[in-house]
Order: C-alpha cells, then structure tokens, then sequence
C-alpha cells in the first residue's frame, strides 16, 4: 500500500493515531496516512518542516497481489532490496532525523521475513511502527505478534463493498475476505487498524456506504486515495475522477465525517482541507499535501523519493546517509518554499493545500511545483 501515504494518520489509542500508501493497491496503503492521535497518519501542523514528521519504507516489492493501480508495480521480490542490518542502519537515521511515524509498507510488506525484527527495532529508537498492507496475511498469531514487537496500527485495503470488484481490481481471488478476515483478527488481538480505498470512476458511489462499513467491523478511521498514474496505474488513468467529480467526492466525504465518529481522510487530494473550511467541518489536519515538508518514502533499494507518486529519486541511503539526504537535498528545499506555479502560488490556500505535488507533475511534464490541474477554486487567482 502506500501507506504513503498509509502516513498522515495513526490509529487511535496511540499518542499519535496510525498511518500512505500504498500492499494497499498502493503499497503499503498510502504512504502518507498513518500517524498519530488515534488517526492513522497523524495530524501534521504548520507546514516547511514543522509539525509529525512521517515516513514510508516499502521494505520489499515481493506482493501476493497484483493489483491493477500499484504505483511500485510490485509482484516478484526487487533484486539488492535492503538487507536487515541495512535496514536497521536506515531507521536510526530516520530516527535521527527527527522522524516520528514509521510506516512498513511494500508491496506486501508482511512478505518480509524479517519484518518482526525490524518492527520492533523502529519501536526501540522510539518510532510508532505502523503498516500499509492487503490484509489477507494477517492471521491471528500475526496479529499478536505485530502487536507485541510494537506495531501501532495496520492500514488494510478494501476497495468496494462489492467482492467481486475488489478482487478484479487486486487481480486475487479471495482478496475481499482476505482482507476483512485480516481486520477481524486485528480487533480480537487489540491491534488498532483503518481502512485504505484507492477511489475509481466505478466505486466513488459507495464510498459512504464503505464508511458505516469501517464503523461497524471496528476500524479507528477511512483513508480514501486519489489515483495518480504511476506504475501500473498508467494504464486506468481514463477511471480516475476528474476534477468535477473529484469536487464532488471530496465534497461528500468532508460531509460523511459530520455523521461519524471515526476519522475520514482524503489523501493525494489536498483540497479536501478547503473544501472542510467552506463546509465548517473541523478536522485534526492543517496540511494537505507533505511531500518533502514532513514525509517522504524510501524504495526497496534504498532510494529517497518526495512521495510514492513522484518518482524522482533524490538519494541512495546506501550511498548517503538519509538524515542527511532530506536537510541537503535541493528538491526538498524547493518543495519547502511552498513557491508553486499557477493557480497555486496565488492561492489563498496554498500553505493549507499545496496542491497535489505528484499530479502536478504527471500532468505538467514532470514540473512538480505547476499548478494542481483537478482544482476548481477560483481563488487560485485570486478571485476571493
């Protein structure tokens, strides 16, 4: 999943929520969405640096899965992944860099056979362990075992109440109750867990419907991720919204989070916190888009990028060490001027928002500090 965005939130009953991705469709979940405070992916504030700091490793691209929108292209395990002890090197220099939510994410990061160990090494250095995963390997002695080596949360994929959907969509038979059976075994150990939809032309009708399903089977908040067409997801980008219905979705699920108890989360659609400023919804999360400000993802391989979805590698942590490839590097600086283009620049969201830095550069030829091209606010230009 991503868990990159399984990072901007973390699962209730810890200091800090749970958490990006992407195993999660986007491995790992979203890479961004597990944090703190009861809400996966935390509650960043302030922006340029302040605030929870999150990060994504996905620890292998070996995945049971196949999924159809995978910003990794996961499936078979990715030759020179990073080793155990290049691992735990890696997380005592996210550690040192003031990093606070560790997301395991993947492809499927419970592949890993050492994933235990390296859980609860990031639990020693202080770090809130949390995954992105499809939750179809989490068995019950799993479930006890994550919780004990100190995982925090677990944010688990379900992409449609219908089963036949997700599992076409996860090219994996079995993959619904495989999933829900994962959250099940979740609860009966303790272990605080979220739900992870990746939304599409073909499920954005259900997403309400999805929520009182999170509320019923127990999990501690909905995270909803928004395609950007990386990796595989380049061939169904005609499925993802457009910025009318991506308007309208962001729109509605601003208004379910009114009727719920438990947290909603938009991710890779920053202008939800707008839209929850216009409607009067309150909501824990002061920054829309964190690439380079307080989140980033590390590759199988060790590669430093901003986010799952902008692919540009910045650094090798085999090569550098990380704490000192996110102070030094010159696109994180960039990314921290908040010195966007277009619409952007101008708007009067901008420190708020940001816009989508991904998208920005899918749609922009590879410019990640254009213009959001699925926004709709006048303001943009200043048109109050």
């Amino acid at each position: 999943m991503d868990a990159a965005h399984a990072a901007q939130g973390a699962p209730a009953g810890h200091p800090h929520g749970m958490g990006h991705p992407h195993g999660m469709g986007h491995p790992g979940g979203h890479p961004h969405d597990m944090g703190q405070g009861g809400h996966p992916g935390g509650h960043p504030k302030g922006v340029a640096g302040g605030g929870v700091k999150i990060i994504s490793w996905n620890t292998t691209n070996a995945c049971n899965m196949y999924c159809a929108h995978c910003y990794r292209d996961a499936g078979c395990r990715a030759d020179e992944e990073l080793s155990t002890e290049e691992g735990k090197k890696l997380l005592r220099e996210i550690a040192k860099a003031g990093f606070r939510i560790m997301i395991f994410s993947g492809g499927e990061p419970l592949t890993r056979p050492d994933i235990l160990e390296l859980v609860a090494y990031a639990r020693g250095l202080g770090l809130i362990p949390v995954f992105g995963t499809n939750g179809t390997l989490i068995d019950l002695p799993m479930a006890k075992a994550l919780k004990e080596a100190g995982a925090c949360g677990m944010g688990i994929s379900l992409d449609s109440l219908d089963k036949k959907k997700h599992d076409t969509f996860r090219s994996f038979p079995g993959g619904w109750d495989g999933a829900v059976r994962g959250m099940e075994n979740c609860r009966a150990a303790g272990l605080p867990f979220q739900i992870h939809t990746t939304v599409m032309d073909w499920n954005a009708h259900e997403l309400e419907a999805m929520t009182d399903f999170a509320v019923e089977i127990g999990a501690k908040a909905h995270h909803f991720f928004f395609l950007v067409p990386t990796g595989r997801a380049e061939t169904i980008e005609e499925e993802s919204l457009r910025a009318e219905a991506y308007e309208d979705v962001l729109t509605r699920i601003m208004k379910k989070q009114e009727t719920v108890d438990i947290e909603l989360k938009p991710t890779c659609a920053p202008q939800f916190l707008r839209i929850a400023d216009q409607l009067g919804v309150d909501t824990r999360f002061s920054r829309g888009c964190l690439a380079g400000l307080t989140y980033c993802i590390i590759s199988p391989r060790g590669k430093v990028q901003p986010c799952a979805y902008l692919s540009r590698e910045l650094g090798d942590v085999r090569e550098t060490p990380f704490d000192e490839i996110w102070a030094k590097n010159e696109v994180f600086k960039e990314l921290r001027t908040l010195d966007y283009g277009g619409g952007c620049g101008s708007c009067n969201y901008k420190k708020a928002c940001g816009g989508c830095r991904a998208r920005a550069a899918y749609y922009h030829g590879g410019d990640f500090m254009a213009e959001e091209p699925w926004c709709l606010y006048h303001g943009r230009r200043g048109e109050a």
